[in-house]
């Protein structure tokens, strides 16, 4: 099976600060000889009028004026212009016209022939022909109607018809690989992952921690990631807070990325809740050498009943003790991360890692060596390859 060739549709821009999947599963497939275009984000969410989504349209339309620009050695980022109200069936229709005229034009000029398919958007069948492809991946790596703004029936229709399309599904999490299961046999669950050599400079002796994190009094508890109202529970951070004012609270991201009508009032007036607001990636492992205690305070809900959240790996490769709420994609980890159901129990939790009650830290470090992004889409592609003569 011939695939030099991916187009890879992505649900997140190249230069977002916070990389996820998209991101390096295109870096892996480029490093491993493939040549990939990468598609941003196409805007599922419908625009709000906040600033820092019409900062983001603007900075879309200049991009979109310019071709394919090449990123890396076989990977090129294109910034399709797309009109952003996915709901309206007129919309979908301009929209898949420029889409598939624009992406005929470029693969010609890039030389990207019976290319591949792989597809983190839940409505590719409303902007592309599934048809014109080699072959088809779905990584389904969110619960995306799940998340505020989303056209959560076009969504949901659209993905079934992806979903019985594709020639194969990927998931990250059990949930997600219960219902996608239930639309394609051929559906295969590979955990989320972490940059293991990045976040493991973390133990590095001779890095730096920043000096505003290090102007804060210890013990530090730190959440790196979307501080978003729909994954993050506020009064747990705020019972948290409270109860140990002595500790310090460090978020480290933007506050409402991905969701503009986040409301994180409840933090106001806390002294020891720190928001540092975004940082690069290429810092994070010097803001985790500084952290204690690594959280994940999470909401339990539709969206995260389905995540298996990447920064739980990353937390594991910096050698962070992680305190999580009861996430089920976690469950088969209770061996090496503390798990609360109650915010009294996640206080409980903190308690006993500062107190040097620890998952000893090669069994950590072990279980983030085996979630690298090298490691899995090497098993992704085999799995292809193993199946090529049943597809």
């Amino acid at each position: 099976m011939d695939y030099k060739a991916i187009v890879l549709l992505s649900t997140g821009d190249w230069d977002n600060p916070f990389w996820t999947n998209k991101q390096h599963v295109a870096v892996e497939l480029a490093r491993m000889g493939r040549r990939v275009l990468y598609i941003d984000s196409l805007g599922l969410r419908r625009p709000s009028a906040s600033a820092r989504d019409l900062k983001r349209i603007a900075k879309r339309l200049c991009k979109a004026v310019r071709p394919p620009r090449k990123v890396r050695d076989n990977l090129w980022v294109w910034s399709p212009i797309i009109l952003p109200w996915h709901d309206r069936k007129s919309i979908r229709k301009i929209n898949r016209m420029l889409l598939s005229t624009g992406l005929c034009f470029w693969s010609s000029v890039l030389g990207f022939k019976k290319s591949w398919l792989w597809t983190y958007n839940p409505l590719t069948t409303e902007f592309f022909d599934l048809s014109k492809f080699s072959y088809r991946v779905y990584h389904c790596v969110d619960e995306i109607k799940a998340q505020p703004g989303m056209p959560v029936k076009l969504l949901e229709t659209s993905e079934r018809c992806l979903s019985e399309q594709v020639d194969i599904i990927f998931t990250t999490s059990p949930r997600l690989q219960e219902t996608r299961g239930a639309w394609n046999p051929n559906t295969h669950y590979f955990p989320n992952v972490a940059d293991f050599d990045h976040f493991n400079k973390a133990l590095n002796s001779d890095l730096i921690v920043p000096d505003d994190l290090l102007a804060l009094p210890k013990p530090r508890l730190g959440f790196i990631g979307a501080i978003s109202g729909y994954k993050i529970d506020f009064s747990l951070l705020r019972h948290l807070a409270e109860s140990h004012p002595e500790w310090s609270v460090v978020l480290i991201g933007e506050v409402g990325e991905g969701d503009p009508w986040t409301d994180s009032s409840l933090l106001d007036g806390l002294e020891n809740v720190h928001l540092l607001g975004p940082r690069s990636y290429k810092n994070l492992p010097a803001y985790l050498k500084g952290i204690d205690v690594a959280l994940l305070p999470n909401h339990v809900n539709e969206y995260t009943d389905a995540m298996f959240p990447m920064k739980f790996s990353e937390y594991l490769a910096a050698g962070c003790p992680v305190v999580s709420v009861d996430l089920k994609a976690l469950r088969d980890f209770h061996h090496i991360v503390e798990v609360a159901k109650t915010k009294e129990d996640f206080v409980s939790a903190v308690e006993e890692i500062l107190s040097g009650n620890v998952f000893p830290l090669e069994e950590r470090l072990n279980v983030a060596r085996e979630q690298t992004y090298e490691v899995r889409t090497k098993r992704m592609l085999s799995l292809i390859e193993s199946g090529e003569t049943s597809l």
